[in-house]
């Protein structure tokens, strides 16, 4: 039997694995760029996943309900219940800060319609900017966060 079938690690790998140089950088996590992405809403399961998208989305959603109308606004929250009729979202609109409650059996179409408040906003951007400016000669610079608008 070898190390690996008999349940043992070999020393050499476990060192590697707990390395502090390979602890200390994880690998990044890419931001999924839906700004005016406009899902298949065909079936359950797509729903679902898109509006799991949505409620992860850091921009607005606009969201047209069987009966016509439409909600545009950020989705803050869900609840996914064992059929679309008794799962739902919770949007606030861009004009009111009255919250609306939507069936996720009520909705026709779902659009990715605002602006991404999230992207570009990692880490790596940030360092990639200031090294950018330091190599175009610019003092007096530092690592300072965007405006939220």
């Amino acid at each position: 039997m070898t190390g690996k079938a008999a349940g043992h690690v070999r020393p050499e790998a476990e060192a590697k694995s707990s390395s502090p140089d390979a602890l200390e950088v994880s690998p990044g996590w890419e931001h999924e760029k839906l700004e005016g992405w406009v899902p298949a809403l065909a079936s359950e399961e797509e729903t679902r996943k898109a509006l799991e998208k949505a409620f992860d989305y850091r921009g607005d959603v606009t969201i047209t309900r069987k009966d016509g109308t439409t909600v545009e606004g950020y989705l803050f929250d869900r609840k996914s219940g064992p059929t679309l009729a008794e799962s739902l979202v919770r949007v606030l609109p861009r004009t009111s800060n009255q919250r609306v409650m939507i069936a996720y059996s009520d909705i026709a179409a779902l659009a990715f319609t605002g602006r991404d408040t999230a992207a570009g906003k990692s880490w790596e951007a940030w360092v990639k900017r200031y090294v950018e400016k330091k190599a175009a000669g610019e003092k007096h610079i530092g690592l300072e966060p965007e405006a939220l608008e």
